[in-house]
């Protein structure tokens, strides 16, 4: 570059200080799409001011390239690749790829990445054992917490965090073992024994059987099945910086190991506000009960003074139809039609709740459109699945965005343990009174 060309100085915002008139320029960190941010890293130095954002709705933790989402047009990328084309064209594992490192493989490629995470979907007997240690009656949530931290134990190698091989290795043994580990979960509700993960099937076909066969019979795949739970799977892969994706960051940045890192990531979207959407929608099914009871219902989500709510209708990020709805939609009816069971009241009850969100003013005007929790939790109650289970197929599907989330943040050259500030608002400095004075 020539000596004369002129210096074109990085972009700033000139934030000021109406009490005392000091400002100071903050530079502005660009995006390759979307809004970009403020770097307030120099605001406490030359302001004394933090910044103040509760639920972090305008501040962004990270710098990320896996995982884009434009709520007001009902866009979500992986990698760039928008969602409609994955979920048509693509798989889970190979969706998990492209969420690790940042391509579309080759053939040759995804071969190799299917026989590394087949490689590690048996689980040590060890393991195992931990599962008869829970009351019958646990939930799977609590198990599935349970035992993931637990391979802490049993892989210490995965401690070396700062060596990119093993953070690798860490990612196939969690993609793998996890439906081994969720069907284990589902046998012990049911009081049923395990059933051992067989490498001769594809990924969802094996956690299907690793579900629902049993010793005694054989068990026939089916493949609208397949393709119904494989949609769950990649939708719900990864989402942004949501709260399980933001806790598994902010556990990672202490460089514990990934198998803890994860569960901090299962913790987070255990809560009934995050991952148990789907689960509220099939209570809200049943507390509905029949078709004729829909309108009384409707007529209470309407009322602003009472505080029962349609589940599964509106997104907090997605100000239009929520993108992966349309597509889930498709396999939730190709499944009732395949399973017979639209006749069935829970599932004529949510078909009429769907066709009056899309007709009626009142949703359509407030953006209450089906979401995707909806059609998720219609799927799972088909499949046969029981209610507690459905987080736990959530942690399934995103095991593979937070490994991802998770590799990359460690990799980041300027990462440090995350520590956010507060404003404090408690007592000023007093002194302390003896018991007896008090």
């Amino acid at each position: 570059m020539s000596s004369d060309q002129p210096h074109i100085p990085a972009p700033t915002v000139t934030v000021t200080d109406n009490r005392t008139g000091s400002s100071v320029d903050l530079p502005i960190v660009s995006s390759s799409h979307g809004a970009s941010g403020i770097d307030v890293r120099p605001l406490q130095k030359s302001l004394d001011l933090l910044t103040f954002d509760p639920g972090f709705m305008s501040t962004a933790s990270c710098r990320s390239a896996i995982t884009y989402i434009d709520g007001g047009a009902g866009l979500l990328w992986y990698r760039g690749y928008p969602i409609e084309q994955l979920a048509e064209k693509s798989s889970f594992l190979e969706v998990s790829y492209l969420l690790l490192s940042g391509e579309l493989p080759s053939a040759p490629h995804l071969d190799r990445f299917r026989d590394l995470i087949t490689q590690h979907t048996m689980v040590h007997e060890g393991v195992l054992k931990f599962y008869h240690g829970f009351r019958h009656d646990a939930h799977p949530m609590a198990i599935l917490l349970g035992v993931v931290g637990a391979l802490s134990a049993f892989y210490p190698e995965a401690m070396e965090v700062s060596d990119p091989a093993c953070r690798m290795t860490s990612a196939y043994r969690l993609i793998g073992k996890m439906p081994t580990l969720a069907a284990g979960a589902f046998k012990y509700l049911r009081g049923e024994p395990f059933i051992y993960p067989d490498d001769s099937l594809g990924y969802i076909e094996n956690f299907l059987r690793m579900m629902f066969a049993l010793p005694a019979a054989p068990y026939r795949i089916n493949p609208v099945m397949v393709r119904a739970m494989e949609s769950i799977f990649i939708l719900h892969a990864d989402h942004e910086q949501n709260a399980s994706t933001s806790t598994v960051r902010l556990a990672g940045s202490s460089r514990v190991n990934p198998f803890a890192t994860i569960s901090a990531g299962i913790s987070s979207l255990w809560g009934p506000s995050h991952g148990g959407a789907n689960e509220a929608v099939l209570h809200m099914l049943q507390q509905i009960g029949d078709v004729k009871n829909i309108p009384q219902f409707i007529a209470r989500a309407k009322d602003r003074n009472d505080p029962f709510r349609l589940m599964g209708f509106g997104h907090r990020v997605y100000k239009q139809y929520d993108p992966r709805a349309r597509i889930i939609r498709k396999h939730c009816m190709e499944l009732l039609d395949e399973l017979d069971v639209r006749g069935q009241p829970l599932f004529k009850t949510a078909l009429e709740l769907e066709r009056i969100a899309l007709e009626d003013d009142y949703f359509i005007s407030r953006q209450l459109y089906p979401n995707v929790d909806f059609y998720s939790g219609i799927i799972l109650k088909a499949l046969g699945i029981d209610t507690s289970m459905f987080t736990v197929i959530f942690v399934l599907a995103r095991t593979a965005g937070w490994i991802a989330q998770w590799m990359e943040m460690i990799a980041e050259p300027d990462q440090r343990i995350g520590r956010p500030r507060q404003i404090y608002v408690g007592q000023t400095q007093r002194d302390y009174v003896p018991l007896a004075a008090r």
